[in-house]
């Protein structure tokens, strides 16, 4: 599961990162409206997490409006300090899913994360396919060519990101911190181990290469 945290107060991202951690989750995290709208051209998301008072010219009723005028249907978590029953109703009108007024407790908020992602998982979720190499997202299956291949939670989660943004050079860096949740500096040589760990599973006894290297940026999936 991938979350987008949208918000630009650094203690509260911090706090809400580390407890996606512990879940499992992995998580990014934009300060501002205008960068997380980017980031959605780029970038599938299983959840966003949308503070309402955000630094830039739109605050979150904007960008969620935003949002699902372009057709996304990611579920968006609202959170603000602005708690009054106008502005719930507003956020909901809106688009969002729902809406958890600030100060709100960790273990709450995972909880809702966890109900929108069970909410989520009973939606069809399209197969992703590059080539004869296709991935279910709900059932977590992956084949190749009809045989299937069985991933670790992290391989499997590399897989889907390269195939949902396939034909697009991904650098090491973006891998490192939407797979394994750290910051640029960490050291991100682990992607090229499970860069090597998923062409042993998924394309070796198979000839034809699947995941290529960009030499000095990173990789990409393409047919």
């Amino acid at each position: 599961m991938n979350v987008l945290i949208v918000e630009d107060d650094e203690k509260i991202v911090s706090l809400l990162k580390k407890g996606l951690h512990l879940e499992g989750i992995v998580s990014e995290s934009v300060a501002s409206g205008d960068d997380a709208l980017r980031k959605l051209e780029s970038f599938d998301y299983d959840l966003i997490v949308l503070d309402v008072m955000l630094a830039g010219s739109k605050d979150g009723f904007e960008v969620c409006k935003i949002i699902r005028e372009r057709g996304i249907t990611t579920p968006v978590i609202m959170v603000t300090a602005r708690e009054s029953i106008e502005d719930r109703v507003r956020g909901l009108d809106m688009g969002a899913d729902d809406y958890l007024p600030k100060p709100f407790s960790l273990p709450e908020f995972l909880a809702r994360v966890r109900a929108l992602s069970r909410r989520g998982s009973r939606v069809d979720q399209p197969i992703l396919q590059v080539a004869d190499l296709t991935l279910d997202p709900a059932q977590h299956i992956v084949e190749r060519n009809g045989a299937v291949i069985k991933l670790s939670k992290k391989e499997f989660r590399l897989l889907e990101y390269l195939m949902r943004n396939k034909n697009r050079v991904l650098t090491r860096t973006m891998l490192i911190e939407h797979i394994w949740g750290y910051k640029v500096g960490y050291n991100t040589k682990v992607v090229d181990v499970y860069i090597n760990y998923l062409r042993q599973k998924i394309e070796k006894g198979f000839g034809r290469r699947l995941i290529h290297t960009v030499r000095g940026i990173g990789y990409m999936i393409k047919e």
